[in-house]
Protein backbone atom coordinates (compact mmCIF):
# COMPACT_ATOMS: atom_id res chain seq x y z
CA UNK A 1 0.00 0.00 0.00
CA UNK A 2 1.34 3.48 -0.85
CA UNK A 3 2.39 5.99 1.80
CA UNK A 4 -0.44 8.32 2.27
CA UNK A 5 0.26 11.84 0.28
CA UNK A 6 0.90 15.08 2.00
CA UNK A 7 -2.63 16.32 1.46
CA UNK A 8 -4.17 13.53 3.46
CA UNK A 9 -1.52 13.82 6.12
CA UNK A 10 -2.22 17.29 6.24
CA UNK A 11 -6.35 16.86 6.55
CA UNK A 12 -5.84 13.87 9.27
CA UNK A 13 -3.95 16.44 11.21
CA UNK A 14 -6.68 19.07 11.62
CA UNK A 15 -8.79 17.42 14.05
CA UNK A 16 -6.11 17.35 16.41
CA UNK A 17 -5.36 20.65 16.07
CA UNK A 18 -9.15 21.95 16.34
CA UNK A 19 -9.82 20.00 19.41
CA UNK A 20 -6.96 21.33 21.56
CA UNK A 21 -7.69 24.67 20.13
CA UNK A 22 -12.05 24.08 20.82
CA UNK A 23 -11.23 22.57 24.46
CA UNK A 24 -8.93 25.26 25.51
CA UNK A 25 -12.12 28.07 24.71
CA UNK A 26 -15.36 26.09 24.69
CA UNK A 27 -17.35 29.13 25.04
CA UNK A 28 -15.58 30.77 21.69
CA UNK A 29 -15.63 27.45 19.66
CA UNK A 30 -19.47 27.52 20.80
CA UNK A 31 -19.97 31.00 19.55
CA UNK A 32 -18.52 30.74 16.12
CA UNK A 33 -20.95 27.05 15.90
CA UNK A 34 -23.79 29.39 16.76
CA UNK A 35 -23.06 31.63 14.13
CA UNK A 36 -21.91 29.00 11.51
CA UNK A 37 -25.46 27.48 11.97
CA UNK A 38 -27.25 31.17 11.70
CA UNK A 39 -24.84 31.53 8.31
CA UNK A 40 -25.93 28.68 7.12
CA UNK A 41 -30.06 28.72 7.91
CA UNK A 42 -29.48 32.34 5.84
CA UNK A 43 -28.01 31.09 2.81
CA UNK A 44 -29.74 27.47 2.77
CA UNK A 45 -33.00 27.58 4.89
CA UNK A 46 -34.76 24.58 2.67
CA UNK A 47 -31.88 22.12 3.97
CA UNK A 48 -33.26 22.66 7.85
CA UNK A 49 -36.70 22.80 7.57
CA UNK A 50 -39.44 20.91 5.96
CA UNK A 51 -42.09 23.22 6.50
CA UNK A 52 -43.54 26.43 4.60
CA UNK A 53 -43.03 29.17 6.42
CA UNK A 54 -46.03 30.98 5.36
CA UNK A 55 -48.56 28.29 5.44
CA UNK A 56 -50.21 26.63 7.98
CA UNK A 57 -52.16 24.10 9.42
CA UNK A 58 -55.62 25.39 11.77
CA UNK A 59 -55.81 21.65 12.95
CA UNK A 60 -52.36 22.15 15.17
CA UNK A 61 -52.76 25.85 16.28
CA UNK A 62 -50.54 26.26 19.29
CA UNK A 63 -49.16 23.37 19.78
CA UNK A 64 -46.51 23.48 21.91
CA UNK A 65 -42.83 22.64 20.68
CA UNK A 66 -42.38 18.78 20.09
CA UNK A 67 -40.73 16.79 17.62
CA UNK A 68 -42.96 17.53 14.96
CA UNK A 69 -42.49 21.32 15.69
CA UNK A 70 -39.39 21.97 18.14
CA UNK A 71 -40.58 25.97 18.61
CA UNK A 72 -43.94 25.26 18.14
CA UNK A 73 -46.82 26.99 16.17
CA UNK A 74 -48.64 30.19 15.87
CA UNK A 75 -52.11 30.92 16.21
CA UNK A 76 -52.41 29.95 12.31
CA UNK A 77 -50.92 26.59 12.58
CA UNK A 78 -47.48 27.88 11.60
CA UNK A 79 -44.25 26.12 12.21
CA UNK A 80 -41.87 28.27 14.31
CA UNK A 81 -39.11 27.04 13.95
CA UNK A 82 -39.50 26.90 10.11
CA UNK A 83 -39.97 31.36 10.40
CA UNK A 84 -37.48 31.63 12.33
CA UNK A 85 -35.13 29.70 10.02
CA UNK A 86 -36.30 30.91 6.88
CA UNK A 87 -36.80 35.16 8.77
CA UNK A 88 -32.54 34.48 9.42
CA UNK A 89 -32.21 35.64 5.68
CA UNK A 90 -34.05 39.25 6.12
CA UNK A 91 -32.19 39.40 9.46
CA UNK A 92 -28.98 38.54 8.50
CA UNK A 93 -28.69 40.78 5.15
CA UNK A 94 -30.11 44.03 7.24
CA UNK A 95 -27.26 43.40 9.89
CA UNK A 96 -24.29 42.85 7.28
CA UNK A 97 -25.58 45.76 5.61
CA UNK A 98 -25.83 47.78 8.50
CA UNK A 99 -22.47 47.18 9.66
CA UNK A 100 -20.96 47.92 6.34
CA UNK A 101 -22.47 51.02 6.25
CA UNK A 102 -21.40 51.88 9.21
CA UNK A 103 -18.04 50.57 9.11
CA UNK A 104 -17.32 52.21 5.37
CA UNK A 105 -18.89 56.04 6.10
CA UNK A 106 -17.69 55.80 9.54
CA UNK A 107 -14.04 54.70 8.83
CA UNK A 108 -13.81 57.01 5.94
CA UNK A 109 -14.40 60.12 8.29
CA UNK A 110 -12.19 58.40 10.98
CA UNK A 111 -9.81 58.42 8.58
CA UNK A 112 -10.06 61.93 7.07
CA UNK A 113 -10.77 64.01 10.47
CA UNK A 114 -7.63 61.99 12.08
CA UNK A 115 -5.43 62.30 9.41
CA UNK A 116 -6.39 66.22 8.53
CA UNK A 117 -6.48 67.58 12.36
CA UNK A 118 -6.85 70.70 13.14
CA UNK A 119 -10.71 73.00 12.95
CA UNK A 120 -11.72 70.77 10.69
CA UNK A 121 -10.63 67.67 12.85
CA UNK A 122 -12.80 69.66 15.38
CA UNK A 123 -16.11 70.49 13.84
CA UNK A 124 -15.72 67.08 12.77
CA UNK A 125 -15.70 65.56 15.72
CA UNK A 126 -17.98 67.88 17.78
CA UNK A 127 -20.79 66.12 15.07
CA UNK A 128 -19.84 62.98 15.96
CA UNK A 129 -20.24 63.32 19.51
CA UNK A 130 -23.91 64.71 18.96
CA UNK A 131 -24.26 61.52 16.78
CA UNK A 132 -22.83 59.65 20.32
CA UNK A 133 -25.11 61.80 22.48
CA UNK A 134 -27.73 60.12 21.27
CA UNK A 135 -28.93 56.81 21.66
CA UNK A 136 -28.81 53.90 19.22
CA UNK A 137 -31.98 52.85 18.86
CA UNK A 138 -33.55 56.42 19.23
CA UNK A 139 -31.59 57.57 16.20
CA UNK A 140 -32.22 54.38 14.34
CA UNK A 141 -36.01 54.98 14.70
CA UNK A 142 -35.41 58.73 13.83
CA UNK A 143 -34.04 57.66 10.41
CA UNK A 144 -36.48 54.63 9.81
CA UNK A 145 -39.16 57.08 10.26
CA UNK A 146 -38.13 59.23 7.94
CA UNK A 147 -37.06 56.72 5.21
CA UNK A 148 -40.25 54.56 5.25
CA UNK A 149 -40.79 50.93 6.57
CA UNK A 150 -38.86 48.27 5.34
CA UNK A 151 -36.10 45.82 5.69
CA UNK A 152 -33.56 47.86 3.58
CA UNK A 153 -34.87 51.15 5.10
CA UNK A 154 -33.74 49.79 8.66
CA UNK A 155 -30.65 48.57 7.26
CA UNK A 156 -29.38 52.27 6.12
CA UNK A 157 -31.29 53.06 9.66
CA UNK A 158 -29.43 51.32 12.13
CA UNK A 159 -26.05 51.63 9.46
CA UNK A 160 -26.37 55.67 9.99
CA UNK A 161 -26.57 55.20 14.24
CA UNK A 162 -23.38 53.36 13.93
CA UNK A 163 -21.60 55.74 12.18
CA UNK A 164 -20.10 57.74 14.92
CA UNK A 165 -18.76 55.03 16.97
CA UNK A 166 -16.80 53.67 13.60
CA UNK A 167 -15.15 57.50 13.25
CA UNK A 168 -14.39 57.74 16.92
CA UNK A 169 -12.40 54.57 16.72
CA UNK A 170 -10.50 54.95 13.60
CA UNK A 171 -10.17 58.78 14.27
CA UNK A 172 -8.00 57.25 17.57
CA UNK A 173 -6.19 54.41 15.47
CA UNK A 174 -5.03 57.48 12.77
CA UNK A 175 -3.65 59.65 15.32
CA UNK A 176 -1.42 57.06 16.76
CA UNK A 177 -0.50 55.61 13.39
CA UNK A 178 0.09 59.25 11.76
CA UNK A 179 2.28 60.16 14.73
CA UNK A 180 4.88 57.25 13.96
CA UNK A 181 7.99 57.63 12.46
CA UNK A 182 7.89 54.99 9.40
CA UNK A 183 5.19 57.76 8.59
CA UNK A 184 7.27 60.62 8.81
CA UNK A 185 9.88 58.40 6.53
CA UNK A 186 7.59 58.21 4.37
CA UNK A 187 7.03 62.32 3.89
CA UNK A 188 10.58 62.62 4.63
CA UNK A 189 11.22 60.19 0.89
CA UNK A 190 8.80 62.63 -1.13
CA UNK A 191 5.38 60.34 -0.68
CA UNK A 192 2.79 62.25 -1.39
CA UNK A 193 -0.72 62.55 0.86
CA UNK A 194 -2.59 60.04 -0.49
CA UNK A 195 0.30 57.45 -1.11
CA UNK A 196 0.82 58.26 3.07
CA UNK A 197 -2.82 57.60 3.55
CA UNK A 198 -3.46 54.29 1.47
CA UNK A 199 0.46 52.37 1.58
CA UNK A 200 0.99 53.21 5.58
CA UNK A 201 -1.90 54.92 7.81
CA UNK A 202 -4.91 53.09 6.57
CA UNK A 203 -3.38 49.32 6.47
CA UNK A 204 -1.83 49.49 10.21
CA UNK A 205 -5.21 51.64 11.12
CA UNK A 206 -8.27 49.12 10.16
CA UNK A 207 -7.43 46.44 12.61
CA UNK A 208 -9.31 47.87 15.62
CA UNK A 209 -12.00 49.15 12.99
CA UNK A 210 -12.51 45.47 12.10
CA UNK A 211 -12.57 43.94 15.48
CA UNK A 212 -15.42 46.78 16.27
CA UNK A 213 -17.66 45.43 13.05
CA UNK A 214 -17.57 42.24 14.87
CA UNK A 215 -19.00 43.64 17.99
CA UNK A 216 -20.99 45.88 16.32
CA UNK A 217 -22.81 42.73 14.52
CA UNK A 218 -24.34 42.03 17.86
CA UNK A 219 -25.98 45.16 18.30
CA UNK A 220 -27.35 44.98 14.90
CA UNK A 221 -28.57 42.09 15.15
CA UNK A 222 -30.67 43.73 18.33
CA UNK A 223 -30.92 46.38 16.91
CA UNK A 224 -32.88 45.17 13.62
CA UNK A 225 -35.25 42.67 15.94
CA UNK A 226 -36.34 46.12 17.62
CA UNK A 227 -37.19 47.60 14.53
CA UNK A 228 -38.78 45.13 13.48
CA UNK A 229 -40.44 44.10 16.97
CA UNK A 230 -41.77 47.82 16.67
CA UNK A 231 -43.51 47.14 13.06
CA UNK A 232 -40.70 49.16 10.81
CA UNK A 233 -39.17 46.02 9.32
CA UNK A 234 -40.87 43.01 7.04
CA UNK A 235 -44.77 43.00 6.98
CA UNK A 236 -46.62 40.25 7.69
CA UNK A 237 -46.46 37.33 6.88
CA UNK A 238 -42.95 37.72 6.09
CA UNK A 239 -40.82 36.14 8.51
CA UNK A 240 -38.14 38.02 10.46
CA UNK A 241 -36.97 37.80 14.03
CA UNK A 242 -38.29 41.14 15.79
CA UNK A 243 -41.84 40.23 13.56
CA UNK A 244 -41.60 36.90 15.47
CA UNK A 245 -41.66 38.02 19.00
CA UNK A 246 -44.06 40.26 18.38
CA UNK A 247 -46.56 38.09 16.71
CA UNK A 248 -46.54 36.20 20.31
CA UNK A 249 -46.95 38.95 22.81
CA UNK A 250 -50.73 38.99 22.95
CA UNK A 251 -50.24 34.99 24.05
CA UNK A 252 -47.12 35.54 26.66
CA UNK A 253 -49.89 34.29 29.36
CA UNK A 254 -51.22 31.25 27.36
CA UNK A 255 -48.70 30.83 25.01
CA UNK A 256 -45.71 31.70 26.11
CA UNK A 257 -43.23 29.72 23.28
CA UNK A 258 -44.29 32.07 21.12
CA UNK A 259 -42.16 35.11 21.75
CA UNK A 260 -39.98 33.07 24.00
CA UNK A 261 -38.19 30.88 21.84
CA UNK A 262 -37.47 33.78 19.09
CA UNK A 263 -36.78 35.74 21.99
CA UNK A 264 -34.06 33.10 22.78
CA UNK A 265 -32.59 32.60 19.80
CA UNK A 266 -32.09 36.63 19.20
CA UNK A 267 -30.02 36.67 22.55
CA UNK A 268 -28.05 33.34 21.63
CA UNK A 269 -26.89 34.93 18.53
CA UNK A 270 -26.32 38.48 20.06
CA UNK A 271 -23.98 37.13 22.34
CA UNK A 272 -22.29 34.11 20.34
CA UNK A 273 -21.30 37.50 17.80
CA UNK A 274 -20.34 39.71 20.94
CA UNK A 275 -18.26 36.75 21.99
CA UNK A 276 -16.17 36.71 18.49
CA UNK A 277 -15.67 40.32 18.58
CA UNK A 278 -14.02 40.20 21.88
CA UNK A 279 -12.03 37.20 20.86
CA UNK A 280 -11.13 39.48 17.93
CA UNK A 281 -10.07 42.80 19.88
CA UNK A 282 -7.92 40.75 22.36
CA UNK A 283 -6.42 39.16 19.56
Amino acid sequence: MSAPTATARTVTRWPRRLLPAAAAAPGLTLAWLVVGVVLAWAVLPSWFTGHDPLEGDSSVSFAPPGPAHPFGTDRLGRDLLARAIYGTSTTVSATLLAVALGFLIGAAIGLFSGFVGGRIDAVIMRCVDVLLAIPGLLLAMTVVTALGYGTVNIAVAVGVSAIAAFARVMRAQVLKVAASDYVEAAYGSGAGFGRVVLRHVLPNSVSAVLALAALECGSAVLAVAALGFLGYGAPPPQPEWGLAVAEGRDYLATYPWISILPGVLIAVVVLSANRIGRSLGES
